[in-house]
């Protein structure tokens, strides 16, 4: 059970965190650069997501001692 239950974890922090990252991107590129910076910075936003997600201790860490 608590092999499911951390793989549900970790599918659910993958996801939002990439979703989370792609739709910032984007929408910073769409109110800045229209759709050419939507785009670029959506798959800049992906790219990012997909680092964190990958580590997320680094990312907690990068957040800095107060936590």
């Amino acid at each position: 059970m608590t092999r499911i239950a951390k793989l549900a974890m970790q599918i659910t922090w993958s996801v939002s965190i990439v979703g989370i990252c792609t739709f910032i991107g984007g929408t910073y590129g769409w109110t800045h650069h229209a759709w050419i910076g939507a785009a670029a910075l959506g798959t800049v936003g992906f790219c990012v997501g997909a680092a964190i997600a990958a580590c997320p201790l680094a990312f907690i860490e990068i957040l800095g001692p107060g936590l």
